[in-house]
């Protein structure tokens, strides 16, 4: 348990990243935010495909964990990058690779949305951002029905996400959130691992070769 400069108080874990486990923080440390505060901010962190997925279908099922509201954390670096530009010229003003990386966002937005919880972009302010490639992330997001708010925490503490916050609890008091996890407890493995990647990473079709199975099986 630590606080941040403001006196907010956090509690911080060293891991276990969702790439290689379930990337969220501990149950009991959830659990014991939300008996303390009046709105509790959760990491599930390696990207909404990975952390967000595991969050939802492993630790709020198995907590009994609902969710009110998403925060979905965006960069104008980030969606250049998958747009094509190369790390080096990130700091270039280019609408046309924002624009061409959106597609990565709106992916992300529409897997979170499987979940029946509201989401709001936080798109973490860089220095080297432009008004035209925060506009037409914002206009991209608004076109989804979804607000994308600048964060700029980093240099304005808690005043930077006065908006974002403000945004959060909007969402999360408007009683819109239906959570539900994407495959039900008593599914087999095999069907639950076949869901997760058709509804997430969009496969078109699953294998499993006779070893995977045999596991499976042990495990089922």
């Amino acid at each position: 348990l630590v606080q941040t400069l403001e006196h907010t108080p956090a509690f911080v874990h060293g891991g276990p990243f969702a790439n290689i486990a379930h990337g969220c923080n501990s149950v009991v440390a959830t659990q014991t935010a939300l008996r303390l505060a009046d709105y509790v901010v959760t990491e599930a962190g390696f990207g909404a495909d990975l952390g967000a997925e595991k969050f939802f279908d492993i630790k709020c099922r198995k907590a009994g964990l609902e969710p009110a509201a998403v925060v979905l954390v965006a960069t104008v670096r980030a969606l250049k990058m998958n747009g094509g530009i190369a790390k080096a010229d990130l700091g270039h003003e280019n609408v046309a690779a924002v624009e061409a990386g959106l597609c990565n966002l709106g992916r992300h937005i529409e897997n979170l949305r499987q979940f029946g919880v509201p989401v709001v972009v936080a798109l973490n302010h860089f220095t080297s951002d432009t008004d035209a490639e925060i506009a037409a992330i914002t206009a991209y997001c608004r076109n989804l029905g979804v607000e994308a708010i600048l964060a700029t925490h980093w240099a304005e503490g808690s005043k930077g996400t006065e908006a974002l916050a403000n945004k959060v609890v909007e969402l999360a008091e408007g009683g819109s959130a239906r959570f539900a996890p994407i495959y039900p407890d008593e599914m087999p493995l095999t069907d639950k691992i076949e869901t997760v990647a058709r509804k997430i990473y969009r496969a078109g079709s699953i294998s499993f070769d006779a070893a995977a199975r045999r596991q499976l099986e042990r495990w089922q």
